[in-house]
């Protein structure tokens, strides 16, 4: 890399794609809010085409299970080759998608916006030797109890969920009151028109006070959590108002946090 791209890239959050199938994300990079990102200088995602670093005349990338077994396992070599051909600091998280790896949420997410740059490992098959991950990669990031096909999904998710995370990515506050961001699930939304087949917003959103809009959002957070995940809100610090409107729906609270 010459001065004039590395000064290029010096703001820029950079993450990089170790992938067996880079075609796989060419209308996500072309299109939707990553896409600008890129167009803006806000973000940089580089896909790392592992078939190259395949061994032998045919770029070999798999191999049977030592000791029996079916399907196949991502060889080290590629891998380890691919990984070290990227312009990396020293520092930088290389993270293999795994679902062996720590659940994925905002707080992660965050975690990785805030680093300079990353790496993404997408697995594949019945996942890579065991040597890659002592030797190689630095994390391990699952983005759910389930199995995928690919982690290039994976990898759109994770970086999606960064990239709108960056500043000038979204609008500013655009992302301060979504779910997660503050522990909750979101509010309800509403727009034009006010009445639809008989169904009508609420008041209170139609008012144009302030103050009583908030409240109300507060309070339909609170609930939607409390019906849907009340584990979340064991990490929510909860106000006497809070509480109140908890107790009021009938929620006991130490129950709603499962501290019982």
């Amino acid at each position: 890399m010459d001065g004039d791209e590395s000064r290029e890239r010096a703001g820029r959050w950079r993450a990089s794609i170790v992938t067996l199938f880079p075609g796989i994300f060419s209308s996500w990079l072309d299109q939707g809010m990553v896409s600008r990102a890129i167009e803006r200088g806000i973000a940089d995602i580089q896909l790392v085409d592992l078939r190259p670093f395949g061994l032998g005349r045919h770029s070999v990338t798999d191999d049977y299970p030592f000791g029996g077994g079916a399907g196949m396992v991502m060889k080290p070599e590629p891998l380890f080759a691919a990984v070290e051909s990227i312009e990396a600091g020293i520092r930088t998280p290389i993270v293999l998608l795994s679902p062996r790896g720590r659940p994925f949420d905002q707080s992660v997410a965050r975690e990785l916006a805030q680093q300079a740059e990353i790496v993404l490992i997408a697995g594949h098959y019945e996942g890579v030797d065991e040597r890659v991950r002592e030797h190689l990669v630095t994390d391990e990031i699952s983005i759910g109890d389930y199995v995928l096909s690919c982690g290039e999904i994976a990898a759109m998710v994770v970086i999606d969920a960064a990239v709108r995370l960056l500043p000038g990515a979204l609008r500013e506050g655009a992302a301060d009151e979504e779910s997660f961001s503050a522990g909750l699930l979101e509010y309800p939304q509403y727009t034009r028109p006010a009445d639809f087949r008989g169904w009508s917003a609420p008041p209170v959103l139609l008012s144009g006070h302030h103050g009583e809009v908030a409240r109300w959002r507060r309070e339909q957070s609170l609930l939607i959590t409390a019906e849907r995940r009340p584990d979340l809100l064991e990490g929510v610090e909860l106000s006497d108002a809070d509480r109140l409107v908890l107790t009021e729906a009938g929620i006991r609270i130490d129950r709603a946090r499962r501290l019982e």
